[in-house]
């Protein structure tokens, strides 16, 4: 196993406790994931480049492109929590207020 193989898989192991320990916050757990969608990036475009598999050259960018929405929406949902609530702490949302 490579260096930079066992690196990127220790990296996306790492952001996935990281989003199991802090996930009372929303920022944390938003940046854990896009921690583990950039290192699944990187792991795709490897994978690709070393096996040469031409026709699959486009998985690495439409993951990308998923990991840029779901960056936008996290963001958007942190400001309309922090706006409403005051503070990113998952365990004051109360979704049963009407």
């Amino acid at each position: 196993m490579s260096t930079i193989l066992m690196n990127m898989i220790s990296a996306y192991i790492i952001s996935f406790l990281g989003t199991m320990i802090y996930r009372s916050h929303m920022m944390s757990s938003l940046l854990c994931l896009e921690g583990m969608m950039l290192s699944m990036f990187i792991l795709s475009t490897l994978t690709m480049l070393n096996l040469h598999y031409v026709s699959f050259m486009a998985i690495p960018t439409i993951l990308l492109v998923f990991a840029a929405c779901e960056a936008a929406i996290g963001l958007a949902l942190l400001v309309m929590i922090s706006n409403t609530y005051g503070t990113d702490y998952v365990q004051n949302l109360n979704l049963l207020q009407c």
